[in-house]
């Protein structure tokens, strides 16, 4: 039940902020992508702080390219 509403939340982004910034995401898939599917695959728990962890990561000196879930 808490991985939906963090979902919704996540979706809310992707339809509202995101939508109208300009595209500067360094890893695929997106973090908000990454986010869904970490949620959905573990929960809130462990699929919010891989989200946490990754958005962490994205930072001019941070890595780039393929970064899926594990």
């Amino acid at each position: 039940m808490i991985a939906r509403l963090l979902i919704l939340l996540v979706r809310g982004w992707q339809l509202g902020p995101s939508a109208v910034m300009p595209p500067t995401c360094r890893y695929q898939p997106s973090c908000s992508a990454y986010a869904i599917t970490a949620l959905r695959r573990y929960g809130a728990l462990k699929g919010g702080w891989l989200s946490v962890k990754r958005i962490a990561r994205c930072h001019p000196w941070g890595g780039y390219g393929p970064d899926p879930v594990p």
